[in-house]
């Protein structure tokens, strides 16, 4: 695969992440001025999950403490993690080495916590997201550190 290619994979990633949280975003705003915990009770009852099972009464607990103003902070968050994915997939797409530096830093920042998470309960998801993640780290830092030397090959 060229280099060029993986930059634009990598960038296809972001921009989905984007997309997805983006289309979360809009899904907790639809749920302005609705019965939270009735919503959350009829999905638990969906999922066939026992109501007053610990992971389930929790969900609804948390359900119930959603008011229109945590739904709007909520959705906000999520409108500018996507912005922010976005703007990375655009720097990305087109080669800038500060979207290869951002790119580096933000897959980087979920390495330890998905490390400690395999140190916890080791599942696939775990070990694929880290090796996902670690993978985009080094190659963003070979990409930095190959156009620094390619700059300094070049000004000899």
């Amino acid at each position: 695969m060229r280099w060029s290619s993986a930059l634009r994979t990598i960038a296809l990633i972001e921009g989905a992440k984007g997309a997805l949280v983006l289309l979360v975003g809009f899904g907790v705003l639809s749920l302005i001025h609705h019965d939270v915990q009735r919503f959350a009770e009829r999905l638990v009852t969906h999922a066939h999950l026992n109501p007053a099972a610990h992971y389930p009464r929790i969900f609804i607990e948390a359900a119930n403490q959603l008011t229109d103003a945590r739904l709007l902070l909520i959705a906000g968050g999520a409108g500018t993690y996507a912005l922010v994915r976005f703007i990375e997939a655009y720097g990305l797409w087109y080669a800038r080495r500060w979207a290869e530096w951002f790119a580096a830093l933000s897959a980087g920042i979920y390495v330890p916590f998905e490390i400690f998470e395999l140190y916890k309960r080791v599942s696939w998801l775990s070990l694929a997201a880290l090796l996902l993640n670690f993978t985009i780290v080094v190659f963003m830092l070979y990409s930095v550190f190959r156009a620094n030397g390619d700059k300094q090959a070049n000004a000899a």
